[in-house]
């Protein structure tokens, strides 16, 4: 496998599980009961609304993220999106107390998501050569939901095992909630890091249905 090709999986290994921690850890926040000291107390439709804005906003910078990408390069893209993640998941450590806190952790993961998912395919295109763009870019999306099962996976267990009794029901505590903030915000850092050592200069291949003569 080519070293970019490789450095842009690992990516989507670390931006699929930013992205997936978020959907399991900000509305269990939202729709535990506020009894517990933790929990926000809203509904399941309340909860779900606060979500509306993450992926609104992953949809409004995308053409933002495709202009970044052909102006300074996908990498660029990749770079911000993954910071934008760790910043939001470093908001949630310290703001999570209030439901407006949980929306805007949720902008700042839809603004970090919509940078790095552009940037994502486009890396893959510019490291193969173009008839074997196809297969590169199925096996980047096995890579994202890689990232997706195991953000489901890791966070089960982070919150599984720190809860607290009340009213004869089990639930997560801050520190719960806060570890999986940490380890969602650890795993934007990675992506942030891989792609620092992906290629500034993106390599061109030859049309592979030219004949060389």
């Amino acid at each position: 496998m080519r070293r970019p090709v490789l450095l842009t999986n690992l990516a989507s290994v670390a931006v699929g599980f930013g992205l997936f921690a978020s959907s399991v850890v900000l509305p269990q926040l939202l729709e535990m009961p506020a009894v517990t000291g933790v929990g926000l107390g809203q509904s399941m439709v309340v909860a779900s609304l606060c979500m509306v804005p993450t992926g609104l906003i992953m949809m409004a910078v995308s053409p933002l993220a495709a202009r970044v990408s052909a102006a300074r390069g996908p990498r660029t893209s990749l770079i911000i999106g993954a910071a934008t993640i760790a910043a939001g998941y470093g908001v949630a450590l310290v703001l999570m107390t209030q439901v407006w806190h949980i929306v805007l952790v949720g902008c700042f993961i839809g603004v970090g998501i919509g940078f790095a998912y552009a940037a994502l395919p486009t890396l893959i295109i510019h490291s193969v050569p173009e008839h074997e763009t196809g297969a590169a870019n199925g096996l980047n999306t096995l890579m994202r939901s890689i990232g997706t099962s195991t953000a489901s996976a890791v966070a089960a267990v982070l919150l599984a095992q720190n809860v607290v009794s009340v009213g004869g029901h089990e639930y997560t505590t801050a520190t719960g909630l806060r570890l999986a903030f940490a380890a969602a915000g650890l795993a934007a850092l990675g992506a942030l890091a891989i792609a620092w050592f992906l290629p500034r200069r993106e390599r061109v291949y030859p049309d592979a249905s030219v004949a060389v003569t």
